[in-house]
C-alpha cells in the first residue's frame, strides 16, 4: 500500500509541474490630472502718491509692485499686460483742474521678481524708454513659458504738469490688463 501512495505522491508531482503555466504580465495604464489652479491674474496697488509739484514741473515715482500671475499650467505660456491712464483731476475737473493724460508716461523697469521659465520681457526697461499712457501700451510680457509662472515689476509714473494747472489734490486711474 505504500508504494502506490508513493506512486501516486510522484504522479500528483509530475502533473502539477507537467501542468505550469508560462507567467503571463499585464499592464495598467495610469493617468494622473494636472489642473489649472486660478488661471490668468493681474494685482496692483489700490492707491500710490507720487509727490507733488508746482505748474510747469514734471513729478515721477514709483506706484508700487504690480504682479502677473499665470497659473493656467499652459504647455505654451505667454502673457501681455497692458497699461493705461485716465486723465487726472482736481475739484470740478475744468481744463484748469484737469491734467490731460497726454501728460502721462509710464515705464516699467526690470522685473523685481519672476518664476518660472520664459522670457520674461518688460515694455520700457529704462527711464528713456517711457511711453505716453493715453492709449494701451504693454507694461510687461512673457513668451515661451511653460507651466505656471509670475513676474513682479515697479513701474515709474511720470506726469508732466501743465503751465495752466491750478493748485489741488490731482487723481487719475492707472489700469494694468492682462491677456
Amino acid at each position: 500500500m505504500r508504494a502506490k501512495f508513493l506512486v501516486a505522491g510522484l504522479a500528483g508531482t509530475a502533473l502539477a509541474i507537467g501542468l505550469a503555466s508560462p507567467a503571463l504580465a499585464e499592464d495598467t495604464i495610469v493617468t494622473l490630472t494636472v489642473a489649472a489652479e486660478d488661471g490668468l491674474a493681474i494685482s496692483v496697488p489700490a492707491t500710490a502718491n507720487i509727490g507733488a509739484g508746482n505748474p510747469g514741473d514734471t513729478v515721477s515715482g514709483q506706484i508700487g509692485p504690480v504682479t502677473v500671475t499665470d497659473q493656467r499650467a499652459a504647455l505654451n505660456a505667454s502673457w501681455t499686460a497692458t497699461v493705461i491712464a485716465t486723465d487726472f483731476t482736481t475739484g470740478g475737473g475744468t481744463p484748469a483742474e484737469t491734467i490731460p493724460n497726454i501728460n502721462v508716461l509710464y515705464w516699467s523697469g526690470g522685473a523685481t521678481a519672476t518664476t518660472g521659465n520664459g522670457t520674461f520681457t518688460p515694455g520700457q526697461p529704462g527711464p528713456g524708454d517711457a511711453v505716453i499712457i493715453n492709449v494701451p501700451r504693454t507694461a510687461f510680457s512673457l513668451t515661451g513659458g511653460n507651466g505656471d509662472n509670475s513676474a513682479t515689476w515697479n513701474p515709474t509714473l511720470v506726469v508732466n504738469i501743465p503751465e495752466t494747472a491750478v493748485a489741488g489734490v490731482y487723481t487719475g486711474t492707472v489700469t494694468h490688463t492682462v491677456l
